[in-house]
């Protein structure tokens, strides 16, 4: 053997690169041995060329045997490590997330294993690396094999208990990815991704509310999805948004939603067009004259909709036991708003 793959022994190297997955771990308990015996000994330098090994040689080798071999190594390291994870995340959490791209199924489905075993142990230490873990998770997410979906899933609510618990979530960085991961078409993607949107905006110490701008119009197109169980995700989470807004109005940018209100609330799709004018009478009532200014596209998007059958336009204008009523003035029913709250 020409290369250098030391601290691994030649028998460890034999089983990790097997086709046979009980060899792969009983290769991973023997590095699981090592690794706690280099770590009681306080020598890093073994540690990181173990890493070094299993990262680069096998998790990211063209054999697909090898790279499972390196993933389940790589999980076998984290166990043994412990708390001193936390000072090896670069080598442990690259290689494996290199591998959630990988053709083969199966070691896409080592990928989220070993990820899972690496976050359990290092916990909120991997919050560096969030959007990368979330990009690679929105993926998954849609991934065909439904193995592979199963243990992105896993994962999933295993860094959802970490966000939640962390006081050093950065939330600032990850909404730009959140507002371009929203537009999938993807349903898997989209359960996924209004399953984080409803996460994040039910921890008290992150403010979802001053980034709703980004992401209500991707809401939005969710809440069209044709599959029931994505829209009544998607219902649900916008009407907890719009309770926020109407029990906080302070918080709420209504000068940047109210013309992706305006839009939707012309959508050919009855669900949505409701959702979009309810938001707007409350955006009315609670904003006051601030919304003047974009009254005319307001009107422009509301007035066609007088023209609706009796029907449609009942279900509009007089939902939720007659209580939705929005402009049963017409065009005079803004400013009679403005002139009642001023």
């Amino acid at each position: 053997m020409d290369k250098d793959y030391s601290p691994l022994t030649l028998a460890t190297i034999r089983a990790l690169n097997d086709k046979l997955y009980e060899k792969r771990k009983s290769a991973a308990l023997e590095i699981e041995r090592i690794v706690r015996d280099f770590n009681n000994a306080g020598n890093t330098t073994q540690i990181r060329q173990l890493l070094k090994v299993l990262g680069q040689d096998f998790a990211l080798s063209s054999n697909p045997n090898s790279r499972k071999g390196g993933l389940i190594g790589l999980a076998a390291t984290a166990i043994a490590l412990g708390k001193e994870t936390t000072e090896y995340i670069p080598e442990l959490v690259r290689p494996v997330m290199a591998c959630f791209n990988d053709a083969d199924s199966r070691v896409r489905y080592y990928a989220c294993e070993a990820l899972y075993n690496v976050v359990k142990v290092a916990r909120g230490s991997v919050l560096p690396y969030f959007n990368d873990i979330f990009d690679g998770l929105s993926k998954l997410a849609a991934d065909p094999d439904q193995n592979v979906r199963n243990g992105s899933e896993l994962l999933d609510r295993l860094m959802k208990d970490i966000v939640t618990e962390s006081s050093s979530f950065d939330l600032v960085t990850f909404i730009p990815l959140l507002r371009e991961r929203i537009y999938t078409k993807s349903p898997f993607a989209r359960q996924f991704l209004v399953s984080w949107v409803t996460v994040l905006d039910a921890v008290p110490d992150i403010q979802m509310l001053v980034y709703l701008p980004d992401i209500l119009d991707g809401l939005f197109h969710i809440l069209g999805d044709p599959n029931q169980e994505i829209k009544k995700m998607c219902e649900s989470t916008l009407g907890e948004f719009l309770k926020s807004i109407k029990e906080s109005p302070k918080k709420a940018n209504f000068s940047h939603m109210v013309n992706i209100l305006t839009a939707h609330s012309q959508s050919s799709e009855d669900l949505i067009q409701l959702t979009a004018v309810t938001w707007l009478k409350e955006f009315i009532r609670l904003s006051g004259r601030s919304i003047l200014p974009y009254t005319s596209g307001i009107l422009t998007a509301i007035l066609p909709c007088l023209a609706y059958d009796d029907e449609r336009k009942n279900l509009l204008f007089d939902a939720d036991n007659k209580k939705n009523i929005l402009f049963c003035y017409k065009n005079t029913f803004i400013f009679r708003v403005l002139e009642k709250n001023n």
